[in-house]
């Protein structure tokens, strides 16, 4: 490696390149464990659930939130459920007003996709 305080006088440096890639690689390990990685984790909810059930995911959704991860819940319709998707809104704005402290809305499902909806919440930033 080749230094130079001023343009008359340069000096060489000699190094150990493989003490070199080793303290980088070191260093970029440290980078790398400071970093939060954001998982997208998903609670299935049926338009059926019961109020322990739903009490049950809805701890989970909490602990997910808390941990900095996204939640998608998705919300499955079978046979004759198909015909009453309000009932599907209505337990997906119960999940949002109740996690509203918690989460910020990403997506809101306006129809349903297939025989499912589905939103997704991310965590509010802190303070």
């Amino acid at each position: 490696m080749k230094s130079a305080l001023t343009p008359s006088r340069q000096f060489v440096v000699f190094m150990d390149y493989g003490k070199f890639l080793y303290e980088k690689s070191k260093s970029s390990k440290e980078q790398k464990k400071k970093q939060k990685v954001i998982q997208v984790k998903e609670i299935k909810f049926r338009p059926g659930t019961d109020e322990g059930d739903y009490q049950v995911k809805l701890r989970s959704l909490i602990r997910f939130l808390e941990d900095g991860d996204k939640a998608k819940i998705t919300l499955r319709f079978r046979g004759r459920e198909m015909a009453h998707q309000q009932i599907g809104m209505e337990v997906l704005n119960r999940v949002k007003d109740d996690l509203v402290e918690l989460a910020v809305v990403e997506s809101f499902p306006t129809k349903i996709e297939g025989r499912q909806m589905i939103m997704v919440l991310a965590p509010k930033k802190k303070q």
